[in-house]
């Protein structure tokens, strides 16, 4: 399936809206002044492999309900923490209830639920809500980690 869904994001250098895909390779910048853009996007059952599996970027999962009181109190940290690492990651929000194959794949117990994951794989895992400092700390040392298990192969 080719994913033409595009979302749109303000630049938080230059506070210009620009049209990104939901599934691209790189990291999306700025039209106007090539600023790293925050990747925040939608993904469930159907377009899950495309938006997320495929990333050539480390992917924050963010398994939710509507129902969920700390999943709506952890959506505005996870957002900070896609601004503050623009260009470095891709933030993507799965509603859980919307799309059962993806609770049963990361064999979602309780949401919140995040996840980072680097080409489809899981590298860390947690449950429940954090505010963004505790949250950014958590996908920086998951990603370092990453980074330094790569090197040593």
């Amino acid at each position: 399936m080719n994913t033409t869904r595009t979302t749109t994001v303000t630049c938080p250098n230059c506070g210009r809206g620009n049209r990104i895909p939901v599934a691209a390779e790189g990291r999306p910048k700025c039209g106007h002044c090539k600023h790293p853009l925050p990747w925040i996007v939608d993904a469930g059952d159907d377009d899950f492999a495309e938006v997320v599996d495929n990333a050539t970027t480390p992917v924050v999962v963010d398994l939710w309900a509507t129902w969920c009181g700390p999943c709506r109190m952890v959506s505005p940290a996870l957002e900070q923490v896609a601004r503050d690492l623009a260009g470095r990651i891709k933030l993507v929000k799965v509603d859980v209830d919307k799309n059962p194959r993806l609770s049963r794949r990361f064999e979602v117990q309780a949401v919140p639920t995040l996840l980072v994951l680097d080409q489809g794989e899981t590298v860390a895992r947690q449950a429940g809500a954090a505010p963004a400092h505790v949250l950014r700390e958590w996908v920086e040392q998951a990603m370092a980690g990453r980074q330094s298990a790569a090197g040593e192969r």
